[in-house]
Parts: C-alpha cells; sequence; structure tokens
C-alpha cells in the first residue's frame, strides 16, 4: 500500500491541455487583485476590532507583524511551487507532487474545510452589515430570515442568496469573476485609503499605553486570529491553471497582494488603536463593525456611511475568491480521483468547473444560512496555517529530490526560509484555543476514513500504476 507515491509533474502540466483543461484568461493584474480581493475584507473590517479589545490592545500592530511574517514566508514557498506546478488546486496539488498522495489528500482535505467555513464566515458577515445598512435607512428585515435558528432566527437569508449569486457569477466565466472582482477591488481599497487620510489627523498616542495590556502572549494570539486575513494569496494559487504565462505571473501576483495588503493593515490597525482607547472596541459596534465604528466615535458620520459601504463591497470579493478557490480545489481532486470524478466536471461553454461550483456553494449557502458565525470561524486558521507548514516542508524536499524541475521563481535565502515559514506557522497555531485543536483533529480522523475507504482504491494515480504494472508483465 504506496500511500506516498507522488504524481509526476509532467501529469500534472499534461492534465491541464485539452477539453479536461479550464481556460487561461488572466495575467499578473488578475491575480494580484484575486490576492487583494480575498486578503482585504473580513480581516481589516471585523476582526481587528475582535483581536485589539480582547487580545492585542494596541499592540494589534505587532499581531498584523507577526501573521503577515509568516505568511511571507510561505508566500515564497507558494510562487515557487506556483512557477513549478501551474496548476489547479493549490496546496494540495504541491502536496500531492512533492511529499506524497497521502500528504496530498489531507492538505485537501483541509483546505476543503478551511474554504467551506471561511465562505461561510464571510457570508453571515456579509448578511450582518447588510441588515445594518438596511436598517439605518428605515428598511428592518425580520429576524427570522436574517439570523440562524441558534440566534433565535429561521435561516440567514441574505447570506445564502450572496453565496448563489457569487456561484452564478463563478459558472459564467472566469473573465466575468476577474472584471467584477478588479471593480470592488478598487472600491474598497478607496474607502481603506479614505479612512487612514480622514482619521490619521485624530491619533493620540496616548491612546497606545499600555501597548501591550495583555502581554506579548496577547500578540500571538491576536496574530493567529488576523491570520484569517491573510488566506487570500492561497486562493491566487488556485488560478496557476487559468493563468496565461503562470511561470512568471504567479509569483508576482502572489507577492505583490500580500505585500500591499500587509502594508495596510499595519497603517489600519496603527491607526484604529491610536484614535480611541483600545477598549472602546469591546462593544458590539466595536467588534462588529469597528472600522466605522471608530469614524463615528469621532464625530465623521459621512465617512462612517461610506466604510460599511466599502465593508460590503470588500467582504463580497472575499467570498467570491474563497469560493473560487474553494471550487478549484474540489475540481483538482476530482480529477485525480480522491473525490468522485463527477465533481470535477467543466461547462463545455464556459470552461469552468460548474459542478463543484454548484455543490460548494449549496453546502456553503446551507452552512451559512443555519448555524451562526462563531461556530462557522474558529477552524479557518487552524486550516490554513497546517497547509502552509505542509507547502514549505514539500518546497525542501522537492529541492533536493527533484532538482531537474524548472524553477522559473525560487524561494530566496534557502533553505532557512520554509523553515523559518514553519516554525513560524507552527508557532502561531499554539495561539489557538483548544476547542479549535480538538475540532481539526476530528476533522483529521474523518478525512483518513474517507481516504482509506474510498479515494485511496480510486486514485487515477493508482489506477494507472496498475495498467502500468500489467501491461509490463
Amino acid at each position: 500500500m504506496n500511500v506516498f507515491r507522488t504524481k509526476p509533474v509532467s501529469s500534472l502540466i499534461a492534465e491541464t491541455k485539452g477539453k479536461s483543461g479550464l481556460k487561461k484568461a488572466l495575467g499578473p493584474l488578475d491575480l494580484t487583485m484575486l490576492g487583494i480581493g480575498c486578503i482585504i475584507g473580513t480581516g481589516i473590517f471585523v476582526l481587528t476590532g475582535v483581536a485589539a479589545a480582547d487580545l492585542s490592545g494596541p499592540a494589534l500592530v505587532l499581531s498584523f507583524v507577526f501573521a503577515g511574517l509568516a505568511c511571507c514566508f510561505a508566500a515564497l514557498c507558494y510562487a515557487e511551487f506556483a512557477s513549478m506546478i501551474p496548476v489547479a488546486g493549490s496546496a494540495y496539488t504541491y502536496g500531492y507532487a512533492g511529499l506524497g498522495e497521502i500528504w496530498g489528500w489531507i492538505i485537501g482535505w483541509d483546505l476543503i474545510l478551511e474554504y467551506a467555513v471561511g465562505i461561510a464566515t464571510v457570508a453571515i458577515g456579509w448578511s450582518g452589515y447588510v441588515v445594518n445598512l438596511l436598517n439605518n435607512i428605515g428598511i428592518v428585515l425580520p429576524k427570522a430570515i436574517t439570523s440562524s435558528p441558534f440566534e433565535g432566527g429561521v435561516i440567514n437569508v441574505p447570506a445564502m442568496l450572496i453565496i448563489a449569486l457569487i456561484a452564478w457569477l463563478l459558472i459564467s466565466g472566469v473573465r466575468n469573476t476577474s472584471g467584477v472582482n478588479g471593480v470592488i477591488v478598487i472600491i474598497k481599497v478607496a474607502v481603506v485609503l479614505l479612512f487612514i487620510v480622514l482619521a490619521v489627523w485624530h491619533v493620540k498616542p496616548s491612546n497606545w499605553t499600555p501597548f501591550m495590556p495583555y502581554g506579548f502572549n496577547g500578540v500571538i494570539s491576536g496574530a493567529a486570529v488576523v491570520f484569517f486575513s491573510y488566506i487570500g494569496f492561497d486562493a491566487v494559487s488556485t488560478a496557476a491553471e487559468e493563468t496565461r504565462n503562470p511561470q512568471r505571473d504567479m509569483p508576482r501576483g502572489i507577492i505583490a497582494s500580500l505585500l500591499i495588503c500587509t502594508v495596510l493593515y499595519i497603517a489600519v490597525s496603527a491607526i484604529l488603536t491610536g484614535i480611541v482607547k483600545y477598549t472602546a472596541y469591546k462593544t458590539p459596534a466595536g467588534h462588529n463593525a469597528p472600522v466605522a465604528y471608530a469614524l463615528d466615535l469621532i464625530g465623521i458620520h459621512w465617512g462612517a456611511a461610506l466604510i460599511s459601504v466599502g465593508a460590503i463591497c470588500g467582504i463580497t470579493s472575499v467570498c467570491l475568491v474563497l469560493m473560487f478557490g474553494q471550487s478549484r480545489i474540489f475540481f483538482a481532486m476530482a480529477r485525480d480521483g480522491l473525490i468522485p470524478k463527477v465533481l470535477g466536471g467543466v461547462s463545455q461553454k464556459h470552461q469552468t468547473p460548474a459542478v463543484s461550483t454548484t455543490i460548494v456553494a449549496t453546502v456553503c449557502a446551507l452552512t451559512a444560512g443555519l448555524f451562526p458565525i462563531g461556530i462557522v470561524s474558529e477552524l479557518v486558521s487552524i486550516g490554513t496555517l497546517v497547509a502552509f507548514i505542509i507547502v514549505c516542508a514539500g518546497t525542501i524536499v522537492l529541492r533536493y529530490k527533484r532538482k531537474d524541475l524548472e524553477r522559473s521563481f525560487k524561494a530566496p535565502f534557502f533553505p532557512v526560509t520554509p523553515i523559518l515559514g514553519i516554525l513560524s506557522c507552527g508557532y502561531l497555531i499554539s495561539g489557538l484555543q483548544p476547542a479549535t485543536w480538538i475540532r481539526f483533529v476530528v476533522w483529521f480522523v474523518l478525512g483518513l476514513i474517507v481516504y482509506f475507504a474510498y479515494s485511496y482504491k480510486h486514485s487515477a494515480l493508482r489506477t494507472k500504476s496498475s495498467v502500468d504494472e500489467q501491461l509490463q508483465s
């Protein structure tokens, strides 16, 4: 039972050609926009308030720096893989090629959970912003259709509708998806810059004292929470197969989006804790909409209204890119036979993975409609961190085992960069709650059961190996 067999890179690339491949329509700007579209959203418009109030205080800046550093090490490894293996599937495909089928399955199973709960979390957050905005203009929707059963409602209809709308857009074609995302990204970056320009003049250095009220452990816990903000560049790598020149453009898109967003996160977090005391964000409004709330506190109410509109746009694009990434991972795993091949069906009209997109949308819509944000949000960070660790490890393995592979981009300072990526991501995992670990372990065990009961037997790589052995005999 060879569960550590690796999939040849030549086979991976060959599968991207012909009718089973996806349409190549993206360039470096599209990829950068995809990354920014996923990175700037819930993290900057929601999680900043939670982390500042309960975990980091003014040292929220350091939390973003630590999370950004961990992501930077991982991003450089992702960029090397993406230039070397320009195939849909992101870390799943990299794990399969570098470490073996069982590791590919583990990371793919992990990413299924990460993206699914991420999509549901973002959709619920989107619903909250929209309902609040409608309330402000006098349109009050019944709680029965805007809240989950756990919150006294029946079903969260707005959260389900945004997922359905995004699924339709994704099925219609990657060019349309990229165009809509580009417009949204321009709007929300403009809103973030507007906040910086309006608020920076109201910063009072005294609000940064005490700088680290919850100690260094609080800073690391805050980094583990805001890490959710950075998963966008993972979604960029899922678009490798749809990129016109992936060897050149994937590293550019991944690194550019990460650098731009890290600078914006640090600037916003410093200003947020500088214009009002971090304790102000302990209120419900401070937790749910800290950026708009901060402007309201200093009397810039028109700015707060614009921020709310920008937040809706921002969260929309996060949901869009997460669902884009999830459907591509399903597509890659189905093509490899590790999940039923029907899930990898490609629309002949649009050359998009229509079946996987529809299934992902259905599951995520039901999750967003029936569960509260607290239940579905806790597993995203640990899933992402584990994926990053495996990609960093895979970079080291392939550098030594497959020196023959063409690498148009190499992670610098090898092997220091991937080792630092493994250590920093592992350290951030240690800052997560025990309950999150338990849920993740349960999901992990369930994944192993599925692998040995179905995936191992139906693996396209195993089937091919068996046929080759029969022909040789």
